[in-house]
């Protein structure tokens, strides 16, 4: 079970039992998977997405990148990897799918911020 000694407790005082903390913490873990796969194939479909990264060297709002893949692993409500572009790649914590189409990444060093990528520049106006 991945939830910590004081959330753990905190469930059981609001009256859930440890099958449904084991139930709940299941169903965290089977939804982080969910979105991990769902993440690398929206990378995996495309050869090019559009981000509003803020890049010092680009004349664009939202930039296009030349994506190579994603890899994430998870772990628990963890996920972490990587994503390569054509030319550099970045460290990649946590990740979601939004409604719109879109998927929102947070990026390590250098970029350090929670970027957004789309198949179109349109769906991130």
């Amino acid at each position: 079970m991945h939830f910590d000694q004081r959330t753990q407790q905190a469930l059981r005082d609001v009256g859930l039992e440890t099958d449904d903390l084991r139930a709940a913490s299941e169903a965290v873990v089977e939804a982080v998977e969910a979105d991990a796969a769902a993440l690398e194939e929206f990378f995996d479909e495309r050869d090019a997405v559009y981000s509003d990264m803020d890049m010092a060297h680009s004349s664009s709002d939202y930039p296009e990148h030349a994506v190579e893949y994603l890899d994430l692993t998870t772990h628990a409500d963890e996920m972490r990897g990587w994503l390569r572009f054509d030319t550099w790649g970045v460290y990649v914590e946590d990740g979601r799918v939004l409604p719109d189409e879109s998927v929102e990444l947070t990026l390590g060093p250098t970029i350090n911020d929670r970027v957004r990528f789309a198949p179109d520049r349109e769906t991130l106006r």
